[in-house]
């Protein structure tokens, strides 16, 4: 299965509440609690743009300070998906980007403040079940909490996985172009 990628947003403002949304999602047919989050799939856009645009999209939020959380391969035993999870901080409205409308499962999504200890209390109850929402948050709270998060990676990071990752879906497109 080949997947171009996605962004992951845990975005947290200064009373250290996490901005989820509530989506209904078919495959599993409820309604689950996620970070901002999409797809690489804007040509041209870089990881930190598209969690940008993500942010703006499903919360009207920009942030002024952006890090790299973790970086994840979904399932690489089936699966081409790589994540990146950014920290976003020093959070504004902005405007959803122009020509954006909300469809499908995103008319419906609501967007909500949690506080990050309660967060890390549903991951742990079992309570919260989307990946990117559980790496995201554990991995926040151990930043946040350990005083790690000066440590943490520069937005604009190297991706090693991202870049094998494109490699391999570049091979598999020229093997079955070429039959």
């Amino acid at each position: 299965l080949q997947h171009p990628g996605a962004v992951g947003i845990i975005a947290v403002d200064d009373q250290e509440r996490v901005v989820v949304v509530r989506q209904y999602r078919h495959p599993v047919g409820f309604r689950l609690i996620e970070p901002p989050a999409g797809l690489l799939d804007a040509e041209g856009e870089t990881w930190l743009s598209a969690a940008e645009r993500e942010l703006a999209e499903e919360a009207r939020l920009g942030a002024g300070d952006w890090r790299v959380l973790v970086d994840y391969l979904t399932s690489p035993g089936c699966l081409a998906e790589t994540l990146r999870i950014f920290l976003a901080r020093d959070l504004r409205d902005v405007p959803r980007p122009d020509g954006f409308t909300l469809h499908g499962e995103e008319a419906d999504m609501d967007v909500c403040l949690v506080p990050l200890e309660e967060l890390v209390e549903a991951v742990l109850a079992g309570r919260v079940q989307n990946p990117t929402l559980v790496a995201g948050s554990l991995a926040a709270y151990t930043a946040l909490r350990s005083g790690r998060v000066e440590d943490l990676r520069p937005a604009d990071a190297p991706w090693p996985a991202r870049d094998a990752a494109s490699r391999r879906t570049a091979e598999v497109a020229a093997l079955t172009s070429s039959s």
